[in-house]
């Protein structure tokens, strides 16, 4: 359209231009210099003005065709997604982590050696907006695993003679759907939100390598159905959390409930001889509500958390276990992170009454980034250090002091050390000290 603009303003220009000769007497002032060079020149802008004019149209064809490449490229995309076959391999994710442990233990007639080796991938599929799968393994290398007393005879346990295996282990698979910003369902063998640990701190997201005193006295997996979300509190962001659940709980070594029998982790619904069925018939039901407050400024929030869960745990259904778990975390800043909890858990037996194990564990982190030095290598250092105390019913105390650094060779490549301090006393007694250092990356 601009170009034919133009070429109708060139004709009448022009035809001006002849009409007035045609009009004029034939005179040798008719037309002075002057009248000619500024027609001269307006004929020359016009000119200019079509060129540019051109140019532009050009352009904009050029940036037309590049939308229509995007656009077809984009449609070629969605096809492709949309092909059969090929939705499940853009939808799938391997996250995980992978430790390499170094340890020595001193008194007790301690030794030296390469303890652990782990690998922990997690695997996710989402398959449409509101459905996701995720699964979580734990791949060990152990020594000393074969035929013994536990299971049936042969070699000891822990010899020589009974060599060494991979050990392969389903931590949880769980399958979530989102009814709606506030409420997701999970169905599966899950992460039991006793407590954070188990779903925040686990693996490579702990900054010290061993797990705090405690943990050992709740489940962390169970499978069963859970109810969870948040709900805003005003607009300041603050934010109530809840997770309502019911799973198979813990169940007994030998189906009694005899002090010492307690297995937090057997019942999962499936027998050794391959019958279906619950151990017991009563499964446990458990719940934790949380309330997260942001303040003063980015990286500034405080968790505040109250867990529980109760059920039976004999073949019977006589006998009660049940837990109780208060938790809080800290941030000041991106620097500087605080967290604990305080473990209560209860187990009635046939024999020794009521057993109440407990626990408490404080852990913190400080970046050294923060103090704003121009020091490369101390930048890339975290300090951290924990208390943890626990007392397991069965005579046996323990307190132990936590040392350490995070050395980050990348943001997923740790060199990680420690240095614990324990006392220890009863029939379970830890040794005194531990040094452990990690190398872990994350995926």
């Amino acid at each position: 359209m601009n170009k034919n603009l133009n070429n109708r303003i060139l004709g009448s220009a022009a035809a001006c231009f002849v009409l007035g000769l045609a009009a004029t007497p034939q005179s040798p002032a008719a037309v002075s210099d002057e009248d000619f060079n500024a027609l001269k020149n307006m004929v020359q802008q016009l000119q200019q003005a079509h060129d540019q004019d051109q140019q532009q149209i050009q352009k904009l064809q050029q940036q037309l065709g590049d939308t229509q490449g995007v656009a077809n490229n984009a449609a070629e995309k969605a096809n492709s997604l949309a092909a059969p076959g090929r939705s499940a391999l853009h939808n799938f994710t391997m996250v995980g982590d992978a430790e390499i442990q170094y340890g020595k233990t001193f008194g007790n007639n301690s030794k030296n050696g390469l303890f652990l080796a782990d690998f922990a991938p997690i695997f996710l599929f989402q398959a449409n907006e509101k459905v996701l799968f995720e699964a979580g393994f734990d791949i060990t290398v152990q020594n000393g695993v074969g035929p013994g007393p536990l299971n049936g005879g042969g070699s000891p346990i822990g010899t020589h003679a009974s060599g060494s295996s991979t050990a392969i282990g389903m931590s949880f698979g769980q399958l979530d759907y989102l009814f709606n910003d506030y409420i997701t369902f999970v169905g599966g063998y899950m992460l039991l939100p006793l407590g954070t640990y188990s779903e925040r701190a686990a693996g490579m997201l702990n900054k010290i390598p061993d797990d705090p005193l405690g943990r050992e006295f709740l489940p962390g997996a169970g499978a069963g159905v859970q109810l969870r979300g948040a709900i805003p509190i005003g607009q300041s962001g603050q934010a109530l959390t809840y997770a309502v659940y019911g799973a198979n709980g813990p169940s007994s070594a030998d189906g009694t409930a005899a002090n010492g029998q307690l297995d937090l982790g057997g019942n999962v619904g499936i027998n050794s001889d391959g019958s279906t069925g619950n151990l017991h018939s009563a499964p446990s039901g458990g719940a934790r509500i949380g309330w997260f407050v942001p303040w003063g400024g980015a990286h500034k929030d405080l968790e505040i958390g109250l867990s529980g869960q109760r059920g039976v745990w004999d073949d019977a259904g006589d006998y009660y276990w049940s837990a109780a778990v208060l938790d809080a975390s800290l941030h000041i800043g991106p620097n500087f992170e605080l967290k604990g909890e305080y473990i209560n858990s209860w187990t009635e037996t046939s024999d020794s009454g009521m057993l109440h194990p407990w626990a408490l564990w404080g852990q913190a982190g400080y970046k050294l980034v923060g103090l704003n030095l121009d020091m490369p290598i101390v930048n890339d250092i975290e300090l951290v250090g924990r208390f943890d105390t626990e007392d397991d019913a069965q005579g046996t105390k323990t307190d132990r002091y936590t040392l350490g650094y995070i050395y980050y060779l990348t943001n997923t490549l740790l060199f990680e050390g420690d240095y614990e301090f324990i006392h220890s006393t009863g029939p379970n007694a830890l040794p005194p000290n531990f040094l452990v250092l990690q190398l872990s990356y994350g995926f």
